[in-house]
């Protein structure tokens, strides 16, 4: 009889020594008593399970890692956007002053600041005025899921479309 290893196995070990006990067990050539059959099945199931919800804990453990993350990148951008206003206004603060005061140019051991023209840029005042030659159509394609999904459950052929039926696991 081939022996299965029940220490501490990965779970696809243990789900590899659960599928072999199975096939040995209802090999009807092996002569192996019922009662020592389900009793290694049983050790070897709830190895499984044990297996399975450590490896769920640690799932759940990733999750609400990459959970705070997120959030931490979120307060981070949004305290990068303050900070990128804030510096904004000052820079427009500047600008204004300098106008202001008639002054196109200050230089210091730092930097200099300077009042420059921007290059020249189009304000369109009336879209529906301007001349064809200068409008561009833009196409959009958007595949309407959803209606495929319906499509295809109504039994319709959708050529470059197929239903398909996913699992995925549950932990609650």
């Amino acid at each position: 009889m081939e022996t299965i290893k029940m220490s501490n196995m990965a779970l696809y070990e243990i789900s590899n020594d659960y599928l072999k006990a199975l096939d040995l067990f209802t090999d009807p050539e092996a002569d192996i008593p019922l009662e020592a059959a389900l009793d290694t099945l049983e050790g070897i199931e709830g190895q499984l399970q044990e297996k399975a919800v450590n490896v769920a804990k640690f799932m759940k453990n990733l999750d609400a890692t990459a959970k705070a993350i997120k959030e931490a990148e979120q307060q981070m951008a949004r305290r990068r956007k303050a900070i990128e206003n804030r510096a904004r206004w000052i820079k427009d603060y500047l600008k204004a002053n300098m106008e202001a005061a008639g002054i196109t140019k200050i230089e210091s051991p730092w930097f200099s600041l300077a009042i420059q023209k921007n290059p020249p840029s189009v304000e369109v005042l009336d879209e529906q005025t301007l001349p064809e030659d200068y409008k561009t159509e833009v196409v959009a394609v958007k595949i309407d899921k959803a209606a495929i999904k319906e499509a295809l459950k109504d039994g319709e052929d959708v050529p470059g479309a197929v239903l398909k039926q996913g699992t995925r696991l549950a932990i609650r």
